[in-house]
């Protein structure tokens, strides 16, 4: 469990017991409601994200996106342009 040997789990639970004692089956069901809310709330958002990107396509590497990406019209592009470019004034003369 975890990736932690029995050893390991042993001794979590003996530093458990230490710190909350009496307190610990109250802990514990706490925990579990944190954990239980969260994975709760993380479905919820999975399913938001989900249901808003249904619009947008998904990239793929097959030829299907390649092909869409291909046969764009030439004209949906915008024209690139460079910005305007104002020489310094001269130099003041020197009287």
């Amino acid at each position: 469990m975890f990736g932690m040997s029995w050893h390991e789990m042993m001794i979590v639970g003996v530093i458990a017991i230490l710190l909350f004692g009496k307190r610990l089956p109250e802990v514990a069901k706490s925990l579990g409601n944190s954990y239980r809310e969260f994975k709760r709330g993380l479905a919820d958002f999975h399913s938001q994200v989900d249901l808003t990107d249904t619009s947008t396509p998904t990239k793929s590497y097959g030829t299907t996106a390649r092909s869409s990406s291909y046969n764009r019209d030439p004209d949906d592009y915008e024209e690139a342009t460079a910005p305007r470019f104002d020489p310094p004034p001269s130099e003041p003369k020197s009287s």
